[in-house]
C-alpha cells in the first residue's frame, strides 16, 4: 500500500482511538457498518463518497481528516483507486499501449515515467515507488486474482530500449506462470475492436463490490456507478473474447521477447 494511503488510514484509527470509540461506536453515527470501517482502515475497501465528510462529523475534527486526504500529495482519484486496488480480491485489467503498472519490471516503469515528460527527478523516483509497491497484491499471502488482456502492439513498443524491453516480456512470461495470474493478447491482425476506445481496470472486492479506473493523460476516473459498471463489463468481455488462449498468449510473448536482442 501506498505510504500516504496508509499514513491517512492510520490518522482515521489513532483519531477514532483518541475520541475514545471503537469502530462500533463509529458506525452508530454514520451510514456505514463498523465491519465496512475495519476494511476501511486495513486498506481492504476504498472509502465510500461521503466517507470523509460523515466521518469528519462524527469524530469532530473540523473536516481535518478530508483536508488530509487532498494535501498529501495524491489526488482523490488516486487515493480512491489504490484503496479499492489493494481491497480487491480479482482484477481484470485492459491495457493497448504499455504494460500495465501491476506487471512493470523496474527499469520498464522508470523508462515508462521518463519518457513520459516527468522531468522532476525527486517526482518521478517517488512515483516508481509507488508503482512497485503497488505491485505486492500479487505477492501478498491473499494474492489478488488478476486477469490481463494485453494489445499486441505494446509488445512490440521499444520502452526503455532492447535490454528493457526483453526482460519486460521475459518478466510478463513469469509472472504469468502464477496460477493466480492469467494473461491474454489481443493479435493486432484483429483490426478495430472495442479495446481500442481505451485503458481500463475493473476491481471486485471480497463483498462483490465493483470499481472501475479509466486513465488518461491528465487525471485517472474512477466509477461505481451502474451505469458506468455495465459499460466496462460490456468493454471486457469484447476486449477478453478478441483475446488468445493463455498458453498462446504465452508463446506470443516469449516469442516476441526473444527478438528484442
Amino acid at each position: 500500500m501506498d505510504d500516504r494511503i496508509r499514513y491517512l488510514l492510520d490518522e482515521l484509527r489513532l483519531t477514532r482511538d483518541a475520541r475514545g470509540m471503537t469502530q462500533d461506536d463509529l458506525a452508530g453515527h454514520i451510514p456505514w457498518a463498523s465491519s465496512t470501517i475495519a476494511m476501511i482502515e486495513c486498506g481492504r475497501r476504498k472509502p465510500p463518497p461521503g466517507f470523509w465528510d460523515a466521518v469528519d462529523g462524527a469524530l469532530q475534527t473540523g473536516g481535518a481528516l478530508g483536508r488530509l486526504a487532498t494535501r498529501l500529495g495524491s489526488p482523490q482519484w488516486f487515493i480512491d483507486w489504490s484503496a479499492a486496488e489493494q481491497a480487491a480480491v480479482s482484477l481484470r485489467s485492459y491495457e493497448s499501449l504499455v504494460v500495465p503498472g501491476l506487471l512493470q519490471t523496474e527499469a520498464y516503469a522508470r523508462a515508462v515515467l521518463t519518457d513520459a515528460g516527468l522531468t522532476n527527478l525527486e517526482e518521478m523516483e517517488r512515483r516508481l515507488a509507488t508503482r512497485l509497491a503497488r505491485q505486492a497484491v500479487l505477492t501478498r499471502a491473499d494474492p489478488v486474482d488478476l486477469t490481463a488482456v494485453l494489445d499486441e502492439g505494446l509488445l512490440h513498443r521499444p520502452v526503455g530500449g532492447p535490454a528493457v524491453m526483453r526482460e519486460q516480456l521475459e518478466a510478463l512470461v513469469a509472472v504469468g506462470a502464477l496460477l493466480h495470474v492469467r494473461l491474454h493478447v489481443v493479435r493486432t491482425t484483429v483490426g478495430a475492436y472495442a479495446g481500442l476506445n481505451g485503458p481500463f481496470v475493473i476491481a471486485t472486492a471480497a463483498d462483490r463490490t465493483e470499481t472501475g479506473y479509466l486513465d488518461n493523460q491528465l487525471v485517472g476516473q474512477v466509477v461505481d456507478g451502474p451505469g458506468n459498471l455495465a459499460a466496462l463489463q460490456r468493454a471486457w468481455e469484447a476486449v477478453r473474447s478478441e483475446a488468445l488462449p493463455q498458453q498462446q498468449s504465452t508463446e506470443l510473448i516469449r516469442e516476441v521477447a526473444e527478438k528484442w536482442i
